[in-house]
């Protein structure tokens, strides 16, 4: 009766003390520049454009245990598009493309995360830019997650998406190969 009894207080502590697993919350790391929003369009078919944004912030919520859970929220200040030239940025951030003074953020928010069971997974999604929001689907890849040199924690993915320019109100025509952006994310968390 006394081993039944120290069976039972046993397994009692042991259920008390483990906790179900949760959804760790993770900041865009933009302090150290560890995440990136990049983009690259066609110049009249001819070659390619590359650029990014350099101001931009975050936030994601992520559960090893239920990965379908998961949730992303991102902030783009548009005025910091940065292709490395200028008199170029100046024409992206007026009328004819992203209207920075009417539409000085750019936001996404997360709708669902779809994971592929190979570490890929489609983070789908409501993208507000100039004014107007639509669905988009970004493919996904986690990269890596573990400690940091530092005393914290750190998990990273990736992902990519074409969009449509004339979706959110774009249409100034640089030929038929500028009518879409490619766009290309490299997230890295820092567990709070």
């Amino acid at each position: 009766m006394k081993k039944l009894a120290l069976v039972a207080a046993v397994t009692a502590a042991l259920s008390a003390s483990v906790q179900p697993a949760q959804a760790e919350d993770y900041v865009i790391d933009i302090e150290g520049q560890h995440a990136f929003v990049q983009f690259k369009i066609s110049h009249l078919g001819y070659s390619w454009l590359l650029g990014e944004f350099t101001d931009f912030e975050g936030s994601f919520s992520y559960d090893e245990a239920n990965p379908s859970a998961a949730s992303v929220n991102v902030t783009i200040d548009t005025a910091s598009i940065d292709s490395n030239h200028a008199e170029r940025d100046k024409h992206l951030r007026s009328d004819d493309f992203l209207a920075v003074d009417e539409y000085p953020e750019a936001t996404f928010t997360s709708t669902s995360f779809t994971p592929n069971g190979d570490g890929s997974a489609v983070l789908a999604g409501d993208l507000t830019l100039r004014g107007v929001t639509k669905p988009i689907e970004i493919a996904v890849t986690e990269v890596g997650a573990g400690p940091d040199p530092w005393g914290g924690f750190r998990r990273g993915f990736e992902g990519s998406v074409t969009l449509t320019l004339a979706d959110f109100g774009i249409d100034y025509d640089l030929g038929p190969a500028a009518k879409t952006v490619d766009m290309y994310l490299s997230i890295e968390g820092v567990r709070q």
